[in-house]
């Protein structure tokens, strides 16, 4: 004999949206209140009541950063004593769950070795929250007392020999040009596909006055490509165009890397994130296995974040590209190393991007018959 029993269960499928913290980024520097507090900021808050009154070069970068972030910027920040360490204050950022794309850090370096402090950090993000983060860094701008060349020279020392792959340095050459390309990159308006150097973003806003050394000479072209070979990230201006625009991202990565430039960086650690809690919700979980049904069923589960990332819209004839190319059969492996360890390969393409255009312009002389 028995009793009749009806159960009815919600089965969790996992198959709901990641949330994005692209855009998304942490500013930390020497500011004048609310120091070692963490202030979330958005395009209405009043910075002199959130930051003080005073100048700060963390309200001034995140001015800059506002003023370019486009209508959807937000940004938290952490103001920290003038002698204070960012360490600490993005080590309390993260034990209090705060997640964010980039770290910028607006007091300026002076060596390698602070670079390389960075980088070392942003890795034990990784390795200790699971975060992926890349690090935004300011240099001096030049001084009253210094040649072009001699700043150049200066500038140079700090990057040469350094391999410090997540991290992004700026010289502060306008004032502000850090929180201007900070601004640039969390513009909602652009793709994380997109380079700062992308013209049709527009032109950079409320860029500092142009520098001149100690004889008064303006910023020089050559100088700024000089900057860019050294892999500093700087501004850039087309003769006869109107506007100052960005050069590339550079980051500072081994020739010959696959992240050379930020926008490479920023989609392998979205597609990351994304895929990320994928892999939690099957630890464990013996519908992952190694028939072929659940083979497939992962790898289809694993593509739909790609999937997304690729998705393009079609307006007034033009095509808006997705963040990556299509995925394809095959972009995605699982190797079963034994019995409990299964590790995933995931390949995407980013789209091609023209950033040097040459036209060829020949005569035809011909007559007509």
């Amino acid at each position: 004999m028995a009793l009749g029993q009806v159960t009815v269960n919600n089965l969790n499928l996992g198959q709901g949206a990641v949330t994005e913290i692209e855009r998304y980024f942490l500013f930390i520097g020497p500011g004048a209140k609310n120091v070692n507090e963490l202030i979330p900021l958005n395009t209405d808050s009043d910075l002199e009541n959130a930051l003080g009154i005073p100048a700060s070069d963390l309200k001034t970068q995140i001015t800059a950063a506002k003023l370019n972030g486009g209508k959807r910027w937000a940004c938290m920040a952490a103001p920290i004593a003038a002698d204070g360490d960012w360490a600490k204050a993005l080590e309390k950022a993260m034990q209090q769950g705060i997640s964010v794309e980039a770290v910028v850090i607006t007091k300026p370096v002076k060596a390698a070795a602070e670079l390389s402090a960075m980088h070392d950090a942003s890795i034990a993000l990784t390795n200790v929250y699971g975060r992926r983060v890349f690090v935004m860094a300011a240099s001096a701008g030049i001084t009253a007392l210094q040649t072009w060349d001699q700043y150049l020279t200066e500038q140079r020392q700090i990057t040469t020999g350094l391999a410090a792959p997540r991290v992004l340095v700026v010289p502060q050459l306008h004032g502000n040009d850090l929180g201007v390309l900070a601004g640039r990159l969390a513009d909602a308006a652009a793709s994380i596909a997109d380079s700062p150097m992308r013209v049709a973003t527009g032109p950079v806003l409320g860029l500092g006055p142009v520098p001149v050394d100690k004889a008064g000479v303006l910023f020089p072209s050559a100088i700024r490509a000089e900057l860019d070979k050294a892999r500093f990230s700087v501004s850039q201006t087309y003769p006869d165009y109107e506007g100052v625009y960005w050069g590339d991202g550079n980051m500072l990565d081994t020739p010959a890397s696959d992240f050379l430039v930020i926008e490479y960086l920023r989609l392998a650690d979205k597609a990351a994130r994304q895929v990320r809690p994928l892999l939690i919700r099957r630890v464990g979980d013996r519908r992952l296995n190694n028939t072929p049904n659940s083979m497939a069923a992962a790898v289809s589960a694993f593509m739909k974040p790609l999937r997304l990332m690729a998705k393009s819209v079609t307006f007034a004839g033009l095509v808006f590209p997705g963040e990556i190319e299509s995925p394809k059969d095959g972009d995605i492996v699982l190797v079963w190393l034994n019995k409990t360890k299964v590790e995933i390969y995931i390949k995407i393409r980013p789209l091609n991007c023209p950033k040097d255009l040459t036209a060829n312009i020949a005569l035809d002389l011909s007559t007509d018959d």
